[in-house]
């Protein structure tokens, strides 16, 4: 996380001003957003809870006590608790039990809004199921930073079909295909996010959308921020431009077809029917055979097709983009 120049110490002061007189029930878990990459981002109220809870709940405790101890806010020990996606389920239990007892405990994430992509949701669902209440503290999220910035429009000048989140796609290039496959035809807008060490993939695995227009948030709120618009089979030569370029954490924004209208099945087809071609001729053929053949028979391009012919060549499972074109 980035440190800014101001006192933390005069932010406690404010929150404890401005939310220190609001009213926080016992026996609740607070839900917490944390910054995802500056620290100025954090909300006073979340100073505020932070300050007066009797334990916290954290993805990783080693993450949260720095992020404490930034703040001035370090706090021993055994007041944390470690629940993360490993044993999310069974620290639960832990969590109602204390929260049973009248403690009031908080729920925070390595960094952004948890139970969104991080951690959290189990959390939540076993204390909603026990009884207990759930209080929300908005904040940083890369989903709605990104959404803010892409300038994505519709009818009147606003977001008519709404967004869908999908988050992470499957590790293996054919599943990842396949989920492309079936998101070629979504009218809405659609974010993705991505590590560093699969950026590259994904651009292979988005190169069938084309001319669909994609917005890369890449160390979003951080020093080395960069946010860029360009066409999806353009992605990987982007990347790849500069070394630079593929580090760091990614959100991706999916565009909205330029026209939504009966055109949009067509072309969600046109793309499965390519890559169905493409995974066949491959399990047969060398790779730029393959590709010359896939862009004879289906009219996509080239700078399209053979960034996921490559991905697909190298993947032990690549025969399994299915032939029904149903996504798996």
């Amino acid at each position: 996380m980035s440190l800014v120049s101001a006192s933390f110490g005069q932010a406690l002061s404010a929150a404890r001003e401005a939310a220190g007189k609001q009213d926080f029930p016992e026996g609740s878990l607070y839900v917490v957003a944390t910054p995802i990459g500056n620290l100025a981002d954090i909300s006073l109220r979340a100073l505020c809870v932070l300050e007066r809870m009797d334990a916290l709940a954290c993805e990783d405790t080693r993450h949260t006590q720095s992020l404490l101890r930034a703040f001035g806010l370090e706090r021993p020990s055994h007041s944390l608790l470690a629940v993360h996606q490993h044993n999310e389920a069974e620290a639960a239990n832990g969590v109602i039990s204390r929260l049973a007892q009248g403690e009031r405990i908080a729920y925070v994430s390595d960094a952004g809004t948890p139970a969104v992509s991080d951690p959290g949701a189990r959390l939540v669902a076993a204390v909603r199921a026990a009884g207990h209440r759930v209080i929300p503290l908005p904040g940083a999220s890369s989903v709605t930073a990104l959404l803010s910035v892409a300038g994505v429009t519709g009818q009147e000048g606003v977001l008519s079909n709404g967004f869908a989140f999908v988050g992470f796609l499957p590790n293996k290039s054919s599943e990842r295909a396949a989920a492309v496959q079936a998101l070629a035809g979504e009218a809405r807008a659609l974010i993705l996010l991505e590590a560093p060490h699969r950026i590259e993939d994904l651009a292979a695995a988005l190169a069938p959308l084309g001319d669909r227009l994609l917005t890369l948030g890449r160390e979003l709120t951080k020093q080395f921020e960069e946010v860029h618009t360009l066409p999806a089979q353009d992605l990987a030569a982007w990347l790849q431009a500069k070394p630079q370029r593929s580090k760091g954490e990614f959100a991706l924004l999916i565009h909205p077809p330029a026209k939504v209208s009966g055109t949009t099945a067509q072309s969600a087809a046109k793309t499965a029917e390519s890559l169905r071609v493409l995974s066949l001729l491959l399990a047969e053929l060398p790779l730029k055979t393959a590709v010359r053949l896939a862009v004879d028979i289906t009219g996509q391009p080239r700078n399209a097709l053979y960034p996921l012919a490559l991905q697909l060549k190298n993947d032990p499972d690549k025969g399994a983009v299915s032939s029904d074109n149903s996504p798996h």
